[in-house]
């Protein structure tokens, strides 16, 4: 009697344990759903805001003659193609066999991303020292630097978070990848004022090229496939 009540206290412990066990497992798909969710609307607000950027830039860099401006616009083209991917990467998550090619494919695009924007700021900054053009005077152009100044480093932070969660380099890159905006609108403000207020016509050049070896480090990383510190804790 005492065996059968035994018996029947390990099937009920071990019921309860499957039972807990597939509790933790389905929160913590919802979990992993919810964040993925979040993401994919990151990556929308990401390609919405950078093609308007982008736009304004060119035809505001067009009109002022002002070859920091245009560039400028480029490089929120390539965040656009970066965002475009993430978002790829967001909506097939749910395919768990796959996650990691399509994690690795990822960071290898955006890696490119960043080679390419590397090779973007290089040549700008060459080109603008050869020439010792300055960076033209353009009130929109500073009002898009500030405003950028003030959405990039909130949506970068987002991103970060989105990516610890997920474990996700690809994620993590795009954030980085987001803060290099960042800089890009201060470097452009800066070299905007400066010009403006001192005549450093060289500022915005050099600053920029000191950006470079950082830039091109974190593509060589993500082609290489490197996960970041965060997303392995």
């Amino acid at each position: 009697m005492a065996g059968c009540r035994l018996t029947r206290l390990f099937h009920s412990n071990g019921e309860t344990a499957a039972l807990y066990t597939a509790g933790m497992a389905e929160t913590a798909v919802l979990e992993r759903t919810a964040v993925v969710l979040r993401g994919r609307r990151l990556e929308y607000f990401t390609i919405g805001w950078n093609a308007l950027e982008g736009l304004v830039a060119v035809v505001a860099g067009a009109i002022a003659g002002s070859i920091s401006l245009v560039g400028f616009g480029i490089d929120s083209f390539i965040e656009v193609t970066s965002g475009s991917v993430l978002l790829w990467r967001m909506l097939v998550d749910a395919d768990v066999q796959r996650r990691e090619k399509n994690e690795r494919r990822a960071l290898n695009i955006v890696g490119s991303c960043f080679l390419a924007l590397a090779a973007y700021i290089t040549y700008e900054s060459a080109t603008d020292l050869w020439s010792k053009k300055a960076p033209e005077h353009s009130i929109p152009g500073i009002v898009l630097a500030c405003v950028s100044l003030a959405v990039m480093p909130l949506l970068s932070r987002a991103k970060r978070k989105v990516g610890r969660a997920l474990g996700s380099a690809a994620m993590h890159a795009d954030a980085r990848q987001t803060e290099f905006c960042t800089y890009l609108s201060g470097i452009l403000l800066a070299g905007l004022l400066l010009n403006a207020f001192f005549g450093l016509w060289w500022a915005d050049p050099v600053a920029a090229l000191i950006m470079v070896p950082i830039i091109a480090k974190e593509g060589i990383e993500g082609l290489q496939g490197k996960a970041c510190d965060e997303c392995r804790a």
